[in-house]
Parts: structure tokens; C-alpha cells; sequence
């Protein structure tokens, strides 16, 4: 989701010299799970991990992940089509897990009018799917009603960090408390939150630092997450070696947070919630359909730039704003359509946002 790019500029583009050297290191220091997707850097992520993993590796050095786009399921036969071009793409004959993608109220009843769940199944029996799940971005209680209803769902997938851990909107706690009272293992999505909790305001990360002076701001939020029972994987999009290689270097010999740390991380929830201005975590589901083709993901971290003060004026920002708005649309460009609010698994008002954001770079003070 988050790989290195050749060109800052295009997703689409990913140094695949890069990706190749991360993928050996990965393997070499014993780490094996690798998840992708279909509408993962504009559609090549799947062709990615061919070229830097399948065809470089033995198919049994390591476990593949993909999902089904339920968001572009629009008639019958969809589902067979997407699938066969996955499997294609990546090169395999098989997916080791197989995840209908961001299950919601609305996804689910696509899912649910399309029969996914018995797709998938039938995928499975013929020996092409080895372990079935979803990934799944609502409340707790939607969540609760999936796992009754398709009992053979074998993991779950969810987002845990420990901002978002007691958020109403995203309800880490009660999504986990549910996948674990139906008995489903959890895999990890957004440990470090988009990257906001590798990059902290500076009271945090010193707190931490004094504790652990030998551990990034980065590891304490994979560690929280890592430190939960029933949690069998920890996702991170690690987007440059230096990433791969911090990561390694904890969770190769993983000790889970003790006492004295769960409470540094709480207080850290109390500074970062001072600080951060737009809880984006760039996940880009936001961008695909804009009318007005706005870069609200980076939009959003300029603004945030700013207001945390993270040795970023407002000056440098606007420079970088000013270059966005050559290729796409200005904060003050936004329609109030809203396409960018049903996409987004923060269940962020982002409308509202961009009129900050427009307020701020769009219409600076004198």
C-alpha cells in the first residue's frame, strides 16, 4: 500500500530496484506475509509483488495476501473476472488469504447481494484460496452481525493503534472485542497510523525515548498493537529500507509492552491529541472518484505540517501546496459531493476539513 516510488509524484510508479531489495531482507531475517490488493498503487501493486516476489522466490518461502474489491463489484461475473485477473497479476495459482476488501454497511450489502462470502468458499474448495477473511472499516456492531452471519470467516482484519484505540468513530476496542468473542484472529491494519505515530510532537517521543532510548517512536505503536491477544499479524507499509530495517529489528525478538509502557502510551495519547489537527492516515481511498480531483491526503499533511509546527512554516507548505494545485484541484475547488466521506474508513468529516485547509493556504492571513 505505501511502497517506495520511483517518482514521488505517481503512485503508479514504484522503484521496483527498491522494493526488490526489501522483499530479500524481509525474507532473509525470517518474516514471510506479504499483503497487496487490487486498487493498491493505482491498480500495479498486484504486478508489483509479481515482479519483486513470485518471480523471485520459491512459492512456498512465503504467504501472499490480496483482497476483493467490493467497492467495484457492479455486476455478476465481476467477481470471477477480478479474481482470475489477480491471480494472473501476482503470478500465483493460489492466495495463501484471501480478504473481501473494507467490508461496510454499504460494502457488505454488495457483498452480501453478490454471495462473496460463497464466492470465496467455492474459490477455497477448488484450492485456490487457503484462508478466508475481510478486512473491515465500521462499527462493532455491523461487525458482530458479519461474524454470526458467516461463522466460516477464518480471520479478520482491522485497524488497532492505540489513537484510535477507544475512538467512537473507528471503535478499535469494541471491533477487537468482537473478533475475539467469535473466536477470529486478528491481523493488524494501521498499527502506526498512516505514519502519524512514527513522526510524534516532541513531549511524546521524548517520553518515550527516555524509557527506550534504542526504540523508534514507530516500534511503540506495533509493539501495542503486537501486545494483544489474538492479534496472528501486525501490518506495516513500509516505504523505504530504513523502515523495513527498524521494524525488523523489534519484532525479529518481539517482547510485548509491560506495565510501565502501557501507561507512557496512554499519556502519549493525551499529547498526540493536543497536536494533530486531521487524523488522516493517507490511505488515498478518498482520491478515487474526486470530481474535482483534489489531493486531500496531502493536502491534509501539509495542513497538519503546519500546525504542529513540525519545523515546517507555513511558507515551505504553502510552496508545496502551490505545486499541488498544478495537477489537481484546490481545497477551494472541493463541491461538497461527498464521494471522498463514504470512502473513508476514518469516518473523517473531510468536507469540513477542506474548507480549513482553504481557509489556510487558499485564503492566507495578510
Amino acid at each position: 500500500m505505501r511502497l517506495p516510488l520511483a517518482d514521488p509524484s505517481d503512485f503508479a510508479k514504484a522503484d521496483i530496484a527498491q522494493v526488490e531489495k526489501m522483499v530479500d531482507t524481509f525474507l532473509e531475517r525470517g518474516f514471510t506475509y506479504f499483503d497487496t490488493a487490487y486498487m493498491y498503487h493505482e491498480f500495479q501493486s498486484e504486478k508489483i509483488m509479481r515482479q519483486a516476489l513470485v518471480e523471485r522466490h520459491d512459492r512456498n518461502a512465503y504467504t501472499l495476501a490480496t483482497k476483493l474489491p467490493t467497492m467495484f463489484l457492479k455486476a455478476e461475473g465481476d467477481q470471477e473476472r477480478i479474481f482470475a485477473e489477480q491471480l494472473e497479476k501476482c503470478g500465483v495459482e493460489y492466495f495463501d488469504y484471501y480478504l473481501l476488501h473494507n467490508l461496510n454497511v454499504s460494502n457488505y450489502r454488495t457483498v452480501e447481494r453478490f454471495d462473496s462470502f460463497g464466492f470465496a468458499a467455492r474459490m477455497k474448495a477448488e484450492g485456490k484460496i487457503r484462508r478466508i477473511g475481510f478486512s473491515f472499516h465500521d462499527k462493532a456492531e455491523l461487525l458482530d452481525e458479519i461474524l454470526t452471519a458467516h461463522p466460516e470467516t477464518e480471520f479478520v482484519q482491522l485497524q488497532i493503534n492505540y489513537m484510535d484505540w477507544d475512538n467512537e468513530s473507528i471503535q478499535s476496542r469494541k471491533c477487537y472485542e468482537t473478533a475475539r468473542r467469535h473466536g477470529k484472529p486478528v491481523i493488524v491494519m494501521e498499527p502506526i497510523k498512516g505514519g502519524t505515530l512514527a513522526q510524534l510532537p516532541e513531549e511524546a517521543e521524548r517520553m518515550f525515548r527516555t524509557l527506550r532510548p534504542e526504540l523508534s517512536p514507530a516500534s511503540w505503536a506495533i509493539r501495542y498493537a503486537a501486545s494483544l491477544d489474538g492479534v496472528m499479524m501486525v501490518l506495516s507499509g513500509m516505504s523505504s529500507q530504513e523502515q523495513l530495517d527498524d521494524n525488523t529489528s523489534y519484532m525479529k525478538h518481539f517482547e510485548p509492552l509491560n506495565a510501565e509502557e502501557r501507561a507512557a502510551v496512554e499519556k502519549a495519547v493525551e499529547i498526540i491529541n493536543r497536536s494533530i489537527a486531521i487524523p488522516c492516515t493517507s490511505c488515498r481511498y478518498c482520491v478515487e472518484g474526486c470530481p474535482k480531483q483534489i489531493a486531500i491526503p496531502e493536502y491534509f499533511a501539509l495542513y497538519n505540517n503546519v500546525t504542529q509546527s513540525l519545523n515546517k512554516g507555513f511558507l515551505v507548505q504553502s510552496v508545496y501546496y502551490a505545486n499541488l494545485t498544478q495537477n489537481h484541484g484546490r481545497a477551494s475547488d472541493c463541491i461538497a459531493c461527498r464521494k471522498c466521506e463514504k470512502s473513508c474508513p476514518q469516518h473523517l468529516p473531510i468536507v469540513e476539513h477542506l474548507r480549513q485547509v482553504a481557509q489556510k493556504f487558499d485564503q492566507p492571513e495578510a
